[in-house]
């Protein structure tokens, strides 16, 4: 029984041992099936991503910009009423702040009065010059007219010495007459030849020429101070023609005397103007069309022109920043098409264009640029900012700076 046992287990053993080499080939076949087969899969996915990658370059260090304009208040002053809230959209030249403007008017009040100061002193200095001129002109006449007058009054004096000295050369000549006839009118009385009535009217004859002559002097003395007199008066009246010619140079400081008053009247008008705008700065208003961002004005502070009051984002223009490496920009040209794929919008894809290269990388322009020269060195892909702009964006999207962007250059013009 035991050998029987034994001889059936040696018969069973038997019998399973050629089951193995049946299911090894089988597993081998199916290996060289499949492994094939994964390589194949593999060398057509990698064929695809080729393809579909040839010709492209793309990233996704890519941002949305758009411009961020800063409101500074232009003067200082008291913030009175803040019109605008967080995230609100304004337009260009609406009122956002206002500040207290009792100072400004006050000194624009103070500019128009200094103005028409100025425009009253003006007027005062032209009527000045007006009267200057006239009086010049009329007194340089006058003057001449003097000098002429006071060479004739001189001629004239001359002439009345002349006939004067004359007057006495004829008056004592009669004397002399008279005085020899009275001299033989007394000989002929004294022998009772002629009467006492013929000596009188002959001493009277004598007496009167002798008169004459006593006059003729007078006048020739007279006439000899009137001709000092007319030398004075010359003297005088080329005096006053000196006088009268320097009414040019008088009329030239009148003339100054304006362009003072006019160079006032300017100096007025222009603080008249920078009152006027400081009157107008007093009302802070939008620069530009876009949303209140970043506001940190309250009503009551006080404001300067050094620090912003709030910030203004026009999402009216806007454009993607893809950062692309610097092995990336070798093929890259301004006006390749480009597509944009926006996370924020569920991977919608834009079609849009390469609008222009950065200067420089984006470490050059960093806030503490890279010194390579100095220590040791490491090198790092640099990466060139490449300005994207969006053809025909949709009327839908608002494109918001900061949103993350993948970008895809098409290189291959065909």
């Amino acid at each position: 029984m035991a050998n029987a046992a034994v001889s059936s287990a040696n018969l069973s053993a038997s019998e399973s041992v050629p089951t193995s080499p049946v299911v090894a080939p089988a597993k081998r076949s199916r290996a060289k099936i499949v492994l094939p087969a994964l390589i194949g899969v593999a060398a057509l996915v990698g064929a695809a991503v080729y393809l579909h990658g040839k010709g492209k370059e793309s990233t996704d260090d890519a941002f949305v910009e758009s411009h961020v304009a800063n409101v500074a208040p232009r003067v200082q002053g008291q913030v009175l009423h803040v019109l605008v809230r967080d995230n609100q959209a304004v337009n260009a030249g609406d009122v956002l702040v206002e500040l207290d403007d009792r100072d400004a008017t006050a000194r624009e009040h103070a500019a128009k009065a200094d103005l028409g100061s100025a425009e009253a002193s003006l007027a005062a200095a032209n009527a000045q010059l007006a009267l200057a001129q006239h009086s010049v002109d009329a007194g340089l006449r006058q003057a001449k007219g003097g000098v002429t007058q006071a060479f004739a009054l001189s001629g004239s004096s001359k002439a009345q010495i002349d006939q004067a000295r004359a007057d006495l050369v004829a008056a004592q000549s009669r004397s002399a007459l008279t005085g020899m006839e009275l001299a033989r009118t007394v000989k002929l009385n004294q022998d009772g030849a002629v009467a006492q009535a013929e000596l009188d009217r002959s001493k009277a004859g004598d007496d009167q020429a002798r008169a004459a002559v006593d006059q003729a002097k007078a006048r020739l003395s007279a006439a000899s101070v009137g001709l000092v007199n007319a030398g004075g008066g010359i003297e005088s009246a080329q005096g006053r023609l000196a006088a009268a010619q320097t009414g040019p140079d008088q009329v030239l400081v009148a003339a100054a005397q304006v362009d003072v008053a006019k160079a006032r009247v300017d100096q007025a008008k222009a603080a008249l103007e920078q009152a006027e705008l400081n009157l107008s700065y007093m009302k802070v208003r939008a620069p530009t069309r876009g949303v209140v961002s970043r506001r940190s004005v309250e009503p009551g502070q006080l404001v300067d022109p050094a620090r912003p009051l709030l910030a203004l984002t026009e999402l009216d223009d806007s454009w993607v920043v893809a950062n692309f490496k610097e092995d990336q920009i070798g093929t890259l040209r301004v006006g390749q098409p480009a597509q944009v794929t926006l996370d924020a919008f569920s991977g919608r894809k834009l079609n849009a264009h390469v609008d222009s290269f950065s200067g420089g990388t984006g470490s050059r322009f960093a806030l503490l640029p890279p010194d390579n020269a100095s220590g040791n060195f490491t090198k790092v892909v640099q990466r060139v900012p490449v300005l994207i702009r969006i053809d025909d964006k949709p009327q839908d999207l608002v494109l918001r700076p900061g949103l993350s962007a993948f970008v895809t250059v098409r290189t291959d013009p065909h």
